[in-house]
C-alpha cells in the first residue's frame, strides 16, 4: 500500500539508470511513494514504476555544468510539485532554497566525502587544494543546515554533519540481493581472482598486478584505467600474462567474472577519503560468494573480521600481496568455503534491503 508521498531525485551528473539512484533508492520505494527521477540527457518515461524526466544538457564541462545544467534541473524539478526533493550532487545545493520556497522538503544525499576527495586530487597544487577544501567544507555547512535532513553512506561522513544537523540518516551503499542470486558455487574456480571498477594507480592496481608475477593463478581486471601510461607499463611487465583485461564491461559480464572467481581484491591507498570509505566492490565480492583481499584499514577490519572471508595487507607493499596472492592458491578447496562465509555475510547485514527499511523510516520522518 502506498502513502501519497511524492519523492523526486535530482541529478545533474550521474547517468540514467544510476545504480544508486534508480535502482536502489527509486525501484525499491515504487511500492510505498511516487517516485520521480530528474536526470539529463536520457528519454523521459515512466521505467519500473519510477517517473523519469530528461532534457538535454551539457554535462562534461563543469563550469557550463554548474549553470545551465543546474537552473535546467530546477526549472524541470519544480513542474513535478514533490513533497520531498533528495539532490544528489553537491552543485545542487544552490538551487535548494527555490525548492524549499515551494513548500517541499529538501534532503542532501552525500555520496562522498567531498573535502576529503579534494584533498586527493593530487594534480591540484597543495596550496590550493587546502583552500578548496576548506571553502568547499563552509560552504556545504552553511547550505545543509538550513535544509530538512541529510543522508550520506558511511559514519564518518554522517558524524560530521551530526555535528550541526539532527536530522542525518545513514543509508549505506550495499548490493542488492536482485542483483546477486546464490553463486552456484560449482563455477568457482579457486585461482582466479578479480580486481573490479576503476584501474587507478591510487586504488592499488599496479601493486596487484605486479604481485602477480609469480602467482600460479589468474587475474581478471574489469574496468577503465584513467592513466594510459600505467597501462602500458603493466602491459610491458612480465606479470601481465596472468592477467585477463576486460575493459570497461557491462553489469551483465561484471556478474559472469565474479561467478568464477574466488577471490576479489581492493587495495585501495591510504588517502584520507579511502581510508573512510565503504568500496562498493567489496560488498559486491561477498555478495557473488568470494572471499575478499583488502586493505589494512580499521574501517575494514571493523567491518570483515568477524567473518573469516578476509585477509589485509599493506596495499603499497607488493611482497606482502604476493604472500597472500600465493597462501590462496595453495587453499583452492577452502577459499570456496571462505566464499559461502563471505556471501552469509552479505545477507546477515551486507544488502540493500536493510538500507531500504531504514530509507523508507527516513522519508516519513521528515
Amino acid at each position: 500500500m502506498s502513502s501519497n508521498l511524492r519523492i523526486c531525485h535530482l541529478t545533474s551528473v550521474h547517468l540514467d539508470g544510476d545504480i544508486r539512484i534508480f535502482h536502489k533508492m527509486a525501484k525499491t520505494m515504487v511500492n510505498e511513494f511516487e517516485v520521480h527521477i530528474v536526470v539529463p540527457n536520457t528519454k523521459t518515461r515512466i521505467q519500473d514504476g519510477v517517473n523519469i524526466h530528461s532534457f538535454n544538457a551539457e554535462t562534461q564541462i563543469r563550469r557550463k555544468r554548474m549553470k545551465y545544467t543546474v537552473d535546467k534541473v530546477l526549472a524541470a524539478a519544480l513542474t513535478i510539485r514533490a513533497d520531498i526533493y533528495q539532490l544528489h550532487d553537491p552543485e545542487l545545493l544552490r538551487i535548494a532554497p527555490q525548492l524549499q520556497k515551494t513548500g517541499a522538503k529538501v534532503i542532501f544525499d552525500s555520496h562522498e566525502d567531498v573535502p576529503k576527495q579534494i584533498m586527493d586530487k593530487f594534480w591540484i597544487p597543495w596550496l590550493f587544494r587546502t583552500i578548496i577544501s576548506h571553502f568547499y567544507r563552509w560552504y556545504e555547512q552553511r547550505v545543509t543546515k538550513k535544509l530538512n535532513g541529510i543522508i550520506s553512506v558511511t559514519p564518518g561522513i554522517c558524524a560530521r554533519f551530526e555535528q550541526y544537523h539532527k536530522k542525518v540518516a545513514l543509508i549505506r551503499n550495499f548490493p542488492l540481493k536482485s542483483e546477486f542470486p546464490i553463486p552456484d558455487w560449482s563455477q568457482k574456480k579457486g585461482t582466479h581472482f578479480c580486481y573490479i571498477g576503476g584501474l587507478y594507480e591510487s586504488r592499488g592496481i599496479r601493486e596487484v598486478v605486479l604481485a602477480m608475477k609469480d602467482i600460479d593463478a589468474v587475474l581478471h581486471l574489469a574496468g577503465t584505467f584513467d592513466d594510459p601510461l600505467l597501462l602500458s607499463e603493466l602491459q610491458n611487465s612480465s606479470s601481465w600474462n596472468k592477467v585477463i583485461y576486460h575493459g570497461q564491461v557491462e553489469r551483465e559480464k561484471i556478474q559472469q567474472i565474479l561467478s568464477q572467481c574466488s577471490v576479489g581484491i581492493v587495495t585501495l591507498h591510504p588517502t584520507p577519503s579511502y581510508k573512510e570509505a565503504y568500496p562498493i566492490k567489496m560488498f559486491e565480492y561477498l555478495a557473488a560468494g568470494c572471499s575478499v583481499l583488502a586493505s589494512d584499514f580499521t574501517l575494514y577490519r571493523n567491518l570483515l573480521q568477524d567473518s573469516p572471508c578476509a585477509s589485509f595487507v599493506d596495499p603499497q607493499d607488493v611482497d606482502q600481496i604476493a604472500r597472500e596472492l600465493k597462501i590462496f592458491t595453495t587453499q583452492q578447496h577452502q577459499n570456496i568455503e571462505l566464499g559461502r562465509k563471505a556471501r552469509s555475510l552479505f545477507e546477515a547485514h551486507y544488502n540493500w534491503e536493510k538500507e531500504a527499511q531504514k530509507l523508507k523510516e527516513f522519508y516519513f520522518s521528515i
